[in-house]
């Protein structure tokens, strides 16, 4: 049984708005930034950085998702993902030396670091993705059936 109830909605709301942060942050300041210094300034490192909000936004979200029964396993799949990718990269990096500076930013280690990065963020867009899908599902208005 789907459950649509404010509760639900609610969760998904603010779910999606801080899963969606950390991605859109980086961009604002960078648009910020070209604007009124005119110099391009964009710090990849802030979706990790911001993780807390992925946690707390992507917990309310699966949530949601599963209260109202509505792409969940994308949600599950894309949380579980950015977490594992998030954690392993850090890890990669501090047995590699990039993360104490013992190695430097080069070679294999520093583009598998990179790579954990970058679909760590494809995993937040999924997941940001997915909550837009909730929220459309949660707010389509009710189709009246019409009999003839």
């Amino acid at each position: 049984m789907e459950n649509k109830g404010v509760l639900t909605k609610i969760l998904a709301v603010a779910g999606t708005v801080l899963v969606w942060f950390p991605i859109l942050a980086p961009i604002l300041f960078s648009v910020i930034s070209l604007t009124s210094d005119g110099i391009f300034r964009f710090d990849y490192l802030m979706p990790a950085e911001l993780f807390p909000a992925v946690l707390i936004g992507g917990g309310l979200l699966l949530w949601a998702a599963l209260r109202a029964h509505s792409h969940w396993k994308l949600i599950g799949w894309g949380f579980g993902i950015a977490v594992a990718l998030l954690f392993g990269g850090q890890m990669l990096a501090v047995v590699t030396g990039l993360a104490s500076g013992v190695t430097g930013p080069a070679g294999l280690w520093w583009v598998l670091v990179l790579g954990t990065l970058v679909v760590y963020s494809l995993a937040l867009v999924a997941i940001g993705v997915g909550g837009v899908m909730v929220l459309r599902d949660l707010f389509k208005p009710h189709q009246l059936s019409t009999k003839t």
